[in-house]
């Protein structure tokens, strides 16, 4: 992987600056490739838009934003319509269909992340980390044991197992999207042909 681009937008509040840096530290501590990690966000601490990305390569980066994101992982609806437009045309999208509706493209993967938080954790702030789990387990853009690191690393203390038990969810989730008759795994390799 010479440079894959990542985007993860939500809304504040939603975890979305949280998930890009451990996702940097998966690949950059624990994968020990090559990465920048960028973030942007309203003036609002709830509420506001909410973007985060972050470029992994194996040789050194030149340029530290998603000129052209190899992937976009989109938290709601206004995510999804405001970060789609500059996505490579062979991208892939992955939503939160709890609250993205309308998929503006068949390139989607639409997961229920929100929905899955609230059912087994009675907690929707796990949401990113469901999110980030089945990101992985679609992609293989850092390996799984370097994420389950970057986030026992990260998430505050005493909340490690059901961080755990997150990571497993959205493993889980993207599974059983992948054993879909029509679904195949997504090579991050691939995503740059």
């Amino acid at each position: 992987m010479e440079r894959y681009e990542i985007r993860l937008s939500g809304s504040g509040g939603q975890g979305i600056i949280t998930a890009a840096i451990i996702l940097a530290e998966a690949a950059g501590i624990y994968d020990g490739k090559f990465v920048c990690q960028t973030q942007s966000y309203g003036p609002e601490a709830r509420g506001g838009a909410s973007k985060a990305e972050v470029v992994i390569s194996d040789v050194e980066i030149d340029y530290p934003k998603a000129v052209k994101p190899d992937l976009l992982l989109a938290m709601n609806q206004k995510a999804c319509d405001t970060y789609l437009f500059d996505m490579k045309p062979t991208g892939v999208l992955i939503v939160d269909s709890t609250l993205v509706k309308q998929l503006p493209t068949t390139r989607a993967v639409s997961l229920p992340f929100t929905r899955i938080a609230r059912e087994t954790f009675g907690k929707e702030f796990v949401a990113n980390i469901i999110a980030l789990a089945a990101l992985v387990a679609l992609t293989g853009v850092v390996s799984p044991s370097s994420l389950e690191a970057a986030v026992l690393a990260r998430v505050p203390p005493g909340t490690e197992d059901m961080n755990r038990k997150a990571l497993e969810a959205g493993i889980d989730a993207a599974r059983q999207h992948l054993a879909q008759p029509t679904d195949t795994m997504i090579d991050a390799d691939s995503l740059d042909e």
